[in-house]
């Protein structure tokens, strides 16, 4: 996904050293296994495979730390894992500990490409929601300009309360006629 070198197992260890080095002062071995849930032994083949790649700081009995190119994978992994979990649970409802595991599954299993126009929806979605036919153009209006300002998402909401509320005038309810006077 996120490099062509780097492998889904690659990125969950970025990932989670990425996590660990928010919460602790300082990772050890030991932490991203317990994260993990696996052994030292294969915590410690990973790490020095990604050191091998310039992707971790790591010395055999010490602390462990993204490098600069590390940091920046693992960001984006964690953000596309939020994000899709963010669509599992608030979109779908999806129960939060599958929606974890799915998010995790889901962000190695499409290309970037698609994860990034799924990034782009959710955070179009956010920030500009609307409905209406025109909707689907207006996100693609916003694939390709990003978000201009927040008076043309008001404007294109007034626009589909304009066109919803003509349209339920002439198909809801008929209106009440005047009674004759006999």
């Amino acid at each position: 996904m996120v490099g062509e070198s780097i492998t889904p197992t690659m990125e969950d260890y970025l990932e989670a050293l990425f996590l660990l080095e928010k919460e602790l002062k300082a990772v050890r071995v030991k932490d991203i296994a317990k994260r993990m849930g696996v052994k030292l032994p294969t915590v410690t083949s990973m790490l020095n495979t990604l050191a091998r790649r310039g992707l971790v700081n790591h010395e055999k009995y010490e602390y462990v730390e993204l490098t600069d190119k590390g940091s920046e994978i693992a960001e984006e992994v964690d953000r596309y894992h939020r994000i899709l979990r963010s669509f599992l649970t608030d979109v779908l409802h999806v129960d939060e500990k599958q929606a974890d595991e799915e998010a995790c599954k889901m962000e190695h299993a499409i290309s970037a490409d698609t994860l990034d126009r799924f990034v782009k929806f959710m955070e179009f979605i956010e920030v500009c929601p609307r409905g209406g036919a025109g909707w689907l153009e207006y996100f693609n209006k916003y694939c390709s300009e990003g978000r201009k300002d927040k008076k043309e998402c008001l404007k294109h909401m007034k626009e589909f309360m304009d066109e919803f509320a003509k349209s339920k005038g002439a198909q809801g309810k008929p209106k009440k006629r005047k009674k004759k006077k006999e």
